[in-house]
């Protein structure tokens, strides 16, 4: 086993020589160092020797009952000295470091600002929705001597989360997408939501950094308090002004700078049609036109890479199926964004309307609360047919009198689908969404 003073040194060392990281021995590949992280269902210390035998130069454990010899590196935490040597890697690069954080949003925003930004920089970001204690210092750790930028997706659900990432990240720009009911669970309140997501203001302020906000959100203005501000949105008084031209089936919008801000100059406009659907996105490719702009990339390459992108993993999608025009949102689900995506749901005005909706899940006491809400709101819609799917669904729509005839409610997605295949509906507009814990995906297949 390998004894080091300095773990992180030793290993920081063979990042620069050109090791890259593994946190999973089936991904180890040769002269890697793997991390034997440990989760709710796993121990990663079991799989070290394998790593090591699957051509792994380094594997660092916690668990001293696993060193079976060289290539072993025994730390306190596994865990602790990853996202120490995340932060200190970090450190190596004098680059923008964009942190996004928010309750809705934020994987779409970090995708769309990365499209916009890699049209003219070498951009690093976070993959997929890897937002935690984990995925973060992961991001980090693949930067590289060619980027230029960096866009770190932060994700928390109790208060100190962000706070903590931000102390291995160190962004020096930031926004917050917004701010709603979600992981009431672990947060306990709207307003610890709230005091969690501002952390990453309250560090931006504290190191001089800057702030991208929504000025149509009265909350994050107020939150952001007196911190260098760039603000995006609707209002005339925003520096980057834009508006909804169409929101569905695909959203279009147009903008404009009503005064300069970073390099953008003032009156550049430009028109976005995108690939996402529904009017909550507006906010999200304002988000990342503003940060576009403020870095210097033209309004017309700003407009091609958001024209560019194709939402994918079930966020915001539109699917056109043999039978009917699917939106498929079903990667999470909270109250926030399920009430905003009703709404734009009903906007469409077809006759035929189907509308599946999945439980909420990490919503502590207010579950049921949360779940009535959105039944009395999708109830009272007068969708051709509406099926609830999951147990805290199924439970409430079971005590609810005078829910409409065209309601109907499954435990869980497996039921859901199987009576979907039995009676499948064609020419119809569907709305799917849902928390991903409730696999809404399952009913695809039968659309």
């Amino acid at each position: 086993m390998l004894k080091s003073p300095a773990p992180v040194l030793l290993l920081h060392q063979l990042l620069q020589e050109g090791a890259p990281v593994c946190t999973d021995s089936r991904d180890a590949r040769e002269g890697s160092i793997f991390f034997a992280l440990k989760g709710e269902v796993f121990d990663g210390n079991r799989f070290a020797e394998a790593a090591l035998k699957a051509g792994c130069r380094l594997a660092v454990i916690d668990d001293p009952k696993q060193q079976k010899g060289p290539g072993y590196l025994l730390v306190d935490s596994v865990l602790q000295t990853l996202q120490e040597l995340g932060a200190r890697h970090r450190q190596r690069f004098l680059i923008p470091v964009l942190g996004i954080t928010g309750t809705n949003g934020k994987t779409t925003t970090k995708e769309l600002v990365h499209a916009v930004l890699s049209s003219h920089f070498q951009a690093v970001a976070t993959r997929g929705n890897l937002n935690n204690h984990i995925g973060v210092p992961l991001t980090l750790l693949e930067l590289n001597d060619p980027a230029e930028v960096a866009i770190v997706e932060m994700g928390a659900n109790h208060l100190g989360e962000i706070a903590s990432l931000c102390q291995i990240a160190e962004p020096t720009h930031g926004l917050i997408t917004n701010i709603g009911k979600a992981h009431l669970e672990g947060f306990g309140s709207l307003e610890n939501i709230a005091r969690a997501k501002a952390e990453l203001y309250r560090h931006l302020e504290a190191h001089n950094g800057q702030l991208f906000v929504n000025g149509d959100n009265e909350l994050l203005l107020r939150l952001a308090g007196k911190a260098n501000m760039i603000k995006y949105g609707k209002q005339a008084e925003n520096h980057c002004q834009g508006q909804i031209e169409k929101p569905f089936p695909f959203l279009e919008i147009s903008f404009m700078v009503n005064r300069a801000f970073g390099k953008a100059a003032g009156g550049m406009q430009g028109h976005i049609r995108s690939n996402l659907t529904g009017a909550y996105n507006f906010e999200n490719i304002m988000a990342a036109v503003a940060v576009g702009l403020y870095f210097g990339v033209p309004a017309r390459a700003v407009a091609r890479a958001i024209e560019s992108y194709e939402p994918g993993n079930h966020r915001s999608q539109v699917i056109q199926t043999e039978h009917n025009t699917v939106i498929m949102d079903a990667y999470n689900a909270n109250p926030t964004s399920m009430e905003a995506a009703l709404e734009n749901f009903s906007n469409f005005g077809q006759e035929r309307t189907a509308v599946f909706l999945g439980d909420m899940l990490e919503l502590g006491e207010t579950e049921e609360e949360e779940h009535r809400k959105i039944l009395r709101m999708a109830a009272g819609q007068g969708f051709t047919r509406l099926v609830l799917v999951g147990q805290a669904f199924s439970r409430i729509a079971s005590e609810t009198p005078d829910l409409p005839q065209s309601c109907s409610w499954f435990a869980d997605s497996k039921q859901a689908a199987k009576a979907l295949a039995s009676s499948p509906i064609s020419g119809y507009n569907v709305l799917v969404k849902g928390s991903r814990g409730i696999r809404m995906e399952q009913l695809l297949k039968h659309l």
